[in-house]
């Protein structure tokens, strides 16, 4: 039986439609293994000092304690324990990024501290804990207390008390993996003109040390000049020292940029 017109547009048509369809096919299988392969590579790239089931810990002062729940610091990744500043936001970003890997992230940052009472306290809430990652957020008070009169500091105590206690920590916890995070102030509320130059020398004391011990290093106070060349210091840290919502979500990106790339 012969074909007639429109069965033969019918099969060209279909011909057509069925080629267009398997070339589609191959564009989105092909555009799939592509994004499988990136997929791969940011994953690779994410790894940065983490390893499976790790324990991260995140010591400082005030600005790290962040109104920690103390009664419930020893329970890793408790919303509660983490504080509600930039510590919290770090983990919630890690913790969602590294859903399978098994993290345990604790907070034990201290209001009021200088690097001397992180050392009184270090068998504890350091060594008990025996993290894998360490960051280190410490400075403010060492000057702060200095100038209210509250403490007798100098910039060659803090680098050398700092030295002291990650001598204690690499002989103790020889595989750690450190995070020095530079200590910061905004000018505004507290912070006035009689903080500098010295607070200056804190910083680059914190930078000497994190070269020391070849650690990673968090510039936060670089960090702040930049954001304030848009936005006024106290949209940041109202105080001049402990940071805002936003100041607090600020730290976090960039300390996750330089930790794991994740952002």
């Amino acid at each position: 039986m012969k074909d007639s017109k429109n069965d033969k547009v019918s099969r060209r048509d279909f011909i057509r439609t069925y080629t267009l369809v398997t070339a589609a096919s191959g564009t989105v299988l092909s555009l799939n293994g592509c994004n499988n392969r990136i997929t791969a590579q940011r994953t690779q790239g994410r790894k940065g000092i983490f390893s499976k089931d790790c324990t991260i810990l995140f010591q400082g002062d005030s600005i790290t304690d962040a109104g920690r729940n103390r009664g419930r610091e020893n329970n890793a990744n408790d919303s509660a324990a983490l504080g509600k500043g930039y510590v919290y936001i770090i983990a919630a970003q890690l913790l969602a990024d590294r859903s399978s890997d098994g993290l345990n992230i604790y907070n034990r940052g201290n209001s009021g501290n200088k690097v001397f009472q992180l050392a009184d306290r270090w068998d504890k809430d350091c060594f008990s804990l025996k993290p894998d990652v360490l960051s280190i957020l410490i400075g403010v008070n060492d000057i702060w207390h200095t100038l209210n009169g509250k403490y007798d500091g100098t910039v060659e105590k803090y680098e050398n008390d700092y030295r002291a206690l990650l001598e204690r920590t690499k002989q103790k916890l020889p595989k750690i993996k450190l995070v020095i995070c530079e200590p910061f102030v905004l000018r505004c509320g507290a912070v006035n003109e009689k903080w500098f130059p010295e607070f200056d020398r804190y910083r680059a004391s914190a930078k000497k040390i994190s070269q020391e011990f070849n650690t990673l290093f968090v510039p936060f106070q670089f960090m702040f000049d930049k954001a304030c060349k848009e936005t006024s210091p106290a949209y940041w840290a109202a105080d001049g020292v402990h940071p805002t919502m936003a100041g607090a979500s600020l730290m976090a990106q960039t300390w996750l940029k330089t930790v794991t790339n994740t952002v």
